[in-house]
């Protein structure tokens, strides 16, 4: 039994070191939710870019609203808003999109966000937002696990 746990130990470190010199963050691309950041990014590309640009950039003037009272789609990258929001509402929101997830909290918004739910299976959602997190600075990423923690009670 020892030898069984300094072998998964072992493995583990490995694992990670790999990851590491790969230029991977090990706590996104191999966490407990066994994120695939290549099926993620390219996921992004073919359901997302079109509308938050292919290098998660956004659309142009994405704080002014349209005439018919959307926002433009914000970035992902670091200079938006997505990282202000904890795991399970950047979930929801893809899933259920912005009107359906508004709904939900009582409020009439359409935000212009299609749901993907119906296209995406849970674990294709989450391997989008882990490539979307896995291109964020270390202090962003940092401050968006905070969100997280915070709304589940965690330090």
């Amino acid at each position: 039994m020892r030898v069984q746990v300094i072998i998964a130990v072992l493995a583990s470190a490995v694992a990670g070191g790999v990851w590491m010199l790969q230029g991977q963050d090990p706590a996104v691309t191999s966490g407990a939710e066994g994120l695939d950041i290549a099926e993620g990014e390219a996921l992004y590309a073919e359901a997302c870019a079109a509308c938050h640009g292919a290098q998660l950039e956004g659309q142009p003037d994405w704080r002014t609203r349209g005439t018919d009272g959307r926002l433009p789609a914000p970035p992902h990258d670091e200079t938006g808003h997505t990282w202000h929001h904890s795991d399970s509402l950047l979930f929801n929101y893809t899933k259920l999109g912005g009107k359906a997830l508004m709904a939900q909290q009582g409020m009439e918004f359409d935000s212009g966000m299609p749901g993907f739910g119906d296209s995406l299976t849970d674990q294709q959602i989450r391997n989008v937002l882990g490539y979307i997190r896995s291109t964020w600075p270390e202090h962003v990423k940092e401050a968006q696990k905070a969100r997280t923690n915070a709304e589940n009670g965690e330090n």
